[in-house]
């Protein structure tokens, strides 16, 4: 799927992939995120981390009616206050996306896939 903007030059096309790998990159900039999760990871507990061409596959994201939703799964940092992460992570993607690309984000939804001792 994709999102179709009329402008007076034309029409442009947003797919969901150019979306996923927007917030994906700006969600693994924020404190706290170790990396990206696969949606579908959940193969003997281990939350294998994506790479940086790999962050749609730990996107989903969805429209309904004219709303359009985020769906984030990311791993955390060891001994960050996860709730303030999400919250974080919640924030930077919708004003990131509200900005670079104009659309209107109705919610960024984060789930928790594992917590990882960040390697710094």
């Amino acid at each position: 799927m994709s999102i179709e903007l009329h402008t007076n030059d034309g029409q442009v096309t947003i797919t969901n992939d150019v979306i996923a790998t927007i917030a994906g990159g700006t969600a693994v900039e924020c404190y706290g995120i170790v990396g990206m999760a696969s949606k579908s990871q959940i193969r003997d507990g281990i939350a294998e981390i994506l790479r940086k061409e790999n962050y749609s596959r730990g996107i989903v994201v969805r429209q309904e009616n004219d709303e359009l939703h985020i769906d984030l799964y990311i791993i955390v940092s060891y001994g960050t206050k996860i709730s303030e992460v999400a919250s974080n992570v919640q924030s930077q993607v919708k004003y990131t996306l509200e900005q670079s690309l104009g659309l209107s984000i109705d919610s960024v939804n984060i789930y928790i896939q594992g917590v990882r001792v960040s390697k710094d």
